[in-house]
């Protein structure tokens, strides 16, 4: 059995980088065949892009913009080239965001996410995604299945369920989120059901704070973390070395200053940008939001790739929550649908070992059924569930802030 997934993970670092750049100039071509992209990219020569100080020089794409570009021109934003028809799923995501899968084995590149952290072909996964509307189930699944793992479709709750599951299949692995998986285990424990099948996990979406990591494995499960978006599927992953997250192939990763596209000094924490170079669907210079910081030399597990802390948080107010992002969008949006509240306030912190959603809002008429009515919309513009707060008018600062994420 060897331990990496294919000879890319373990290319001198500067054959790698040649053989990334080399490539980029027929992706951009690609991406100019795009009308948006055309526009955006209007006087590059794609020719000239072959080394990451050119790459610089092209404007980044925010993601916090596609809400927007996606309503102008949908279903892509005249981001993508190709027919919606031309793709193998169509997917949503809040925003609302719509995001192609392409046709090709493992489109989300996270085989090799799941085989680092021990996954190996024959062995039966227990998918906790959604599969509803969003990608993230299939996500996890195409890359399960291109590694030649058989899954349970299972997505989350109804954990009875997943007992029968379970105990009929003897899952070895599990994909979902830490805050799931942990459910799974105490419901377990307390119905005396038997999930000890169980081995490993791979888990993105939620916070994965120390303390759950230590309780997941004194339960026997060795877990291992992804980074990944809606967009671009696995981005980077957790090694058996357990030294920060190791960049994935066949993208070019770079950290920026946040509200710019220029390269931070090297171990800076900055932006995360992202350039894909899928042909069919490319993504160039895709700035995610999220902050991370290089860190130095190569991994001990004998992977090559860059490798970082890990996700340290939002360059914007747009955050994170069950897997899920909640955009400032979405907070006006709620105001709107509520004129007689004042200034809203989204605060994001952690109860027990789930993320919770307190939607703090200024009113001077407090009644029981505005409090049902705002949780409603609440959940229908985020997709999750979330409480509300009354407060007193003009008590929440005015300093622009609409979402607050107080996790540590």
């Amino acid at each position: 059995m060897t331990d990496h997934y294919d000879a890319l993970e373990t290319r001198e670092p500067i054959q790698r980088e040649a053989e990334l750049f080399s490539r980029l100039p027929d992706v951009l071509r690609r991406a100019m065949a795009a009308p948006a992209y055309a526009e955006r990219l209007k006087g590059t020569d794609p020719a000239s892009v072959t080394d990451r100080a050119a790459l610089a020089r092209l404007p980044v794409l925010r993601k916090s913009e596609l809400p927007a570009l996606h309503k102008a021109a949908p279903p892509f934003g005249g981001l993508v080239a190709g027919l919606p028809g031309s793709f193998g799923r169509l997917f949503t995501s809040p925003g609302p965001i719509f995001e192609p899968e392409a046709v090709h084995a493992d489109p989300w590149r996270g085989a090799r996410a799941l085989f680092a952290a021990g996954f190996r072909p024959g062995d039966v996964v227990l998918n906790t995604f959604s599969y509803h509307l969003t990608p993230g189930g299939f996500i996890f699944d195409a890359s399960a299945r291109a590694l030649g793992c058989a899954v349970i479709p299972a997505g989350p709750g109804n954990t009875e369920a997943q007992f029968e599951l379970i105990e009929a299949y003897r899952p070895v692995g599990y994909s979902g989120t830490p805050d799931f998986l942990k459910i799974l285990l105490d419901a377990a424990a307390s119905a005396g059901r038997d999930v000890s099948s169980i081995k490993r996990a791979l888990v993105s979406g939620a916070a994965f704070p120390k303390s759950l990591q230590d309780e997941v494995k004194a339960r026997g499960v060795d877990a291992y973390q992804a980074f990944g978006t809606a967009d671009l599927g696995l981005i980077a992953f957790e090694t058996a070395a357990h030294d920060g997250m190791v960049v994935n192939e066949d993208l070019i990763f770079e950290i920026v200053r946040p509200g710019t596209g220029d390269p931070v000094t090297p171990g800076d924490v900055g932006e995360i940008v992202v350039t894909s170079l899928d042909p069919h669907h490319p993504w160039i210079r895709l700035a995610l939001g999220d902050l991370t910081a290089a860190l130095p030399g190569t991994s001990a597990c004998g992977r090559t790739n860059m490798r970082i802390k890990g996700w340290m948080g939002r360059a914007d107010q747009t955050t994170k929550v069950k897997g899920m992002f909640v955009r400032p969008e979405q907070i006006a949006e709620i105001g709107k649908r509520h004129p007689e509240l004042g200034r809203l306030r989204l605060v994001v912190t952690r109860s027990g070992e789930s993320d919770l959603m307190t939607l703090k809002a200024e009113t001077a008429s407090p009644n029981a059924s505005l409090m049902e009515a705002v949780v409603t919309t609440l959940r229908n513009i985020t997709k999750l569930g979330g409480i509300v707060d009354w407060v007193e008018p003009k008590s929440l600062p005015n300093d622009g802030k609409v979402i607050v994420d107080e996790r540590s």
